[in-house]
């Protein structure tokens, strides 16, 4: 790959990723949420993966190292930990709301005031499982994603 097409990525990886955090917070009031930020996550590691190849998003981008394992490259354990966790929590979300003697995944949100920077918060329960998602989109993409291209 190029120097120019190397340096872009360098410039586009953090804005990608700072969009999909912003779809993710938003996303329990307006367009957005776990699904679409995390796909939008795995396209820029997907970029980076296209660009320097595995080894560099592997060892330099993510810090793993390791040898390969029968199912792939050794990163892959890491992003299936990543999927159960995100199942975890989007599940656990919903056991919470019927521990609480609600239906399933009821949602409930509080309103924090008086923030220095953003006077007012909004915390709503649909985050934890819009987390979830997010995490498992992340976690079975680059599963699929590292897994392919290691072939």
């Amino acid at each position: 790959m190029s120097v120019i097409t190397r340096t872009v990525t360098r410039v586009v990886f953090p804005l990608i990723l700072l969009t999909a955090l912003a779809l993710l917070f938003q996303g329990h009031n307006l367009p957005g949420g776990g699904f679409i930020a995390g796909v939008l996550t795995v396209a820029a590691f997907a970029l980076v993966y296209i660009v320097n190849g595995l080894d560099y998003l592997q060892e330099d981008l993510l810090g793993r190292t390791g040898d390969d394992v029968e199912g792939g490259p050794a990163i892959v354990a890491d992003f299936l930990n990543v999927f159960a966790g995100g199942l975890a929590i989007a599940a656990g979300g919903g056991v919470v709301a019927i521990l609480l003697g609600q239906p399933f995944l009821s949602q409930a949100v509080l309103f924090v005031h008086d923030l220095p920077i953003f006077h007012e918060l909004e915390l709503a329960s649909a985050f934890v499982f819009d987390l979830g998602v997010y995490l498992v989109v992340v976690g079975g993409l680059l599963t699929i994603l590292t897994v392919v291209g290691d072939e």
